[in-house]
C-alpha cells in the first residue's frame, strides 16, 4: 500500500473533492466516482469487487493498521490518507461512525449487462422508486432473501446516493443491482421468459395463491400511486397482500419482502 499521506486543512482540493462528491448527484455522474463511509460498508464494496481510489482516515477513530489489514485483503492499492478529526467531521454523513471514508468508482449497472446465474431467477423489480430510504431497505430484503437480482425501472435518482449507501447498509455493493426503462425491463424479462407478477389492486388475486416457483419477477410500484399501465398491461398475474385495516397500501419495501418471502417459501419445496 502507499505510503500514509497527512492532510489537516478542510481547504484541501482533495477535501473539497470528496465534499462535492458527498452532496453532488452530479458531480458523482460525471467523474464515475462516490463517496462511501464505513468499515461495512467499505468491507462489503470490496467484496463486490468495486475498486477503491482512496481511503481516508481519522486516526483519532480508526487505526491505520486495521484499515491496512482491511485494504490488504482486496488486492487493491488505494491512496492512505490521514484526516484531522476537524476534516473528518466535514467529509463524514453519520453521525456515528468508524473513522474510514474511502472514494470508490462506479459500476456500469445497464440492464443488458445483467448477468443472472440462476436458471431458474426470482427478480425483484421496483418501477421509479421514490426515496433513497426505500431503496436501500428494498436491497436489504433483497440480501436477506438471497434473490437473483433487483431491477429498478425508470429511476428517479442516483444509485450511490449516500443515503442508499447508508439505507442500504452496504448491500447496494453485494446485490446483483441493474436499471433500465419499463420498456426495457418488460422485454429483458419476456426475452429470458420470466413470469410477470405485479403488485396492484385490481385484477389481483391473494399473494399465496400465486406459483412462484416458475421464474419469477415480483414487481413494485411507488406508494402514492402504484405501477404505471406499462406494468399493469403485460403483468402476468396482479397479486394483492390482504388488508384488514383502513388503508390500502402499505410501505413498498414491507410489501415487496411479505412477496419475496413467500416465493422464497415456496421454493424451499423445490
Amino acid at each position: 500500500m502507499n505510503k500514509v499521506k497527512q492532510i489537516s486543512s478542510v481547504q484541501n482540493p482533495l477535501i473539497k473533492k470528496v465534499i462535492s462528491l458527498k452532496e453532488k448527484s452530479r458531480d458523482r455522474r460525471k467523474s464515475g466516482l462516490f463517496v462511501i463511509e464505513g468499515l461495512r460498508e467499505i468491507e462489503l464494496a470490496c467484496k463486490g469487487t468495486y475498486s477503491l481510489q482512496s481511503v481516508f482516515i481519522c486516526a483519532k477513530i480508526a487505526t491505520e493498521e486495521s484499515v491496512r489489514q482491511l485494504i490488504n485483503t482486496t488486492g487493491y492499492n488505494p491512496e492512505l490518507i490521514e484526516v484531522s478529526q476537524e476534516v473528518y467531521q466535514k467529509l463524514a454523513y453519520r453521525k456515528k461512525t468508524e473513522g474510514i471514508i474511502a472514494i470508490a468508482c462506479s459500476k456500469d449497472h445497464e440492464l443488458n449487462k445483467l448477468s443472472l446465474k440462476s436458471q431458474n431467477p426470482l427478480i425483484l423489480v421496483a418501477e421509479a422508486p421514490e426515496k433513497p430510504g426505500n431503496i436501500g431497505a428494498l436491497l436489504r430484503t433483497a440480501d436477506a432473501a438471497n434473490i437473483d437480482a433487483v431491477i429498478i425501472a425508470n429511476s428517479n435518482g442516483d444509485l450511490y446516493n449516500p443515503n442508499i449507501i447508508r439505507s442500504s447498509v452496504g448491500c447496494l455493493f453485494t446485490v446483483n443491482v441493474a436499471i433500465g426503462s419499463s420498456e426495457e425491463v418488460i422485454n429483458y424479462l419476456r426475452k429470458n421468459n420470466i413470469a410477470i407478477y405485479c403488485a396492484a389492486l385490481s385484477a389481483s388475486c391473494n399473494y399465496t395463491n400465486v406459483d412462484y416457483k416458475q421464474s419469477s419477477a415480483i414487481v413494485v410500484g411507488t406508494e402514492a400511486t402504484g405501477l404505471t399501465s406499462d406494468w399493469l398491461e403485460e403483468s402476468d398475474q396482479n397479486v394483492i397482500i390482504p388488508m384488514q385495516g383502513e388503508i390500502d397500501s402499505m410501505n413498498v419495501s414491507v410489501s415487496a419482502a411479505i412477496l419475496i418471502f413467500e416465493a422464497k417459501r415456496q421454493r424451499d419445496f423445490l
